[in-house]
């Protein structure tokens, strides 16, 4: 309970901490744009979320057997891959949970400034009839896009889970490797012997 707690804690922070910086990063990039720029900025947040939510439901699907086979050979990303299985449930919290909900909440909060420009560019003001057309078509494709793309991913997450783990194990080896950034700690298990003389 303790452990449960003090993660939950660690979230809620890496949780607050990425939405400000999505935000100001979304909101940066938005301001100042052609809708239509703005528009491929939420397709891009949205498929982030999408992508996010592959690989965490990836990581509870894969089995721990084949990297273990995989890091025997020494293949690149193996190691990492197995610790990424073995974490599986805090690995596809952060990815689900924290990743994936950021990215809807952000892609709402995007749509909204989008339809709002888009409509003040062809006349219309804040609050027209045609702002709330816009709104609920833009709003619904983004929605569509985002359960869509879900369901697809957690599909194609199951079927070809191991593959997916793989390629993400050597991108966290490349991280580790060339930028010396640690995603997950090895699990040593040290054995201690009692010597009595």
């Amino acid at each position: 309970m303790k452990k449960s707690l003090h993660w939950s804690l660690i979230i809620a922070v890496i949780t607050f901490v990425l939405a400000a910086i999505f935000s100001i990063v979304s909101t940066a990039l938005l301001s100042g744009v052609a809708w239509g720029a703005g528009m491929l900025i939420v397709f891009v947040i949205v498929l982030t979320g999408v992508v996010s939510d592959t690989i965490g439901v990836a990581a509870t699907a894969a089995d721990e057997k084949p990297f273990h086979a995989m890091a025997s050979e020494k293949v690149q990303g193996a190691k990492q891959a197995m610790l990424i299985t073995r974490n599986a449930d805090r690995f596809s919290n952060f990815t689900n949970d924290v990743i994936g909900d950021i990215a809807g909440i952000i892609s709402g909060t995007a749509s909204a400034y989008v339809v709002l420009h888009l409509a003040l560019q062809m006349g219309y003001g804040e609050g027209s009839t045609v702002q709330f057309v816009i709104s609920v078509l833009f709003t619904s494709v983004v929605a569509a896009l985002t359960v869509g793309g879900k369901s697809v991913g957690k599909t194609l997450a199951i079927q070809y889970s191991t593959e997916i783990i793989s390629y993400v194990g050597r991108l966290f080896y490349f991280l580790e490797v060339k930028l010396r950034i640690t995603i997950f700690k090895g699990n040593k298990r040290k054995k201690k012997k009692n010597i009595k003389k």
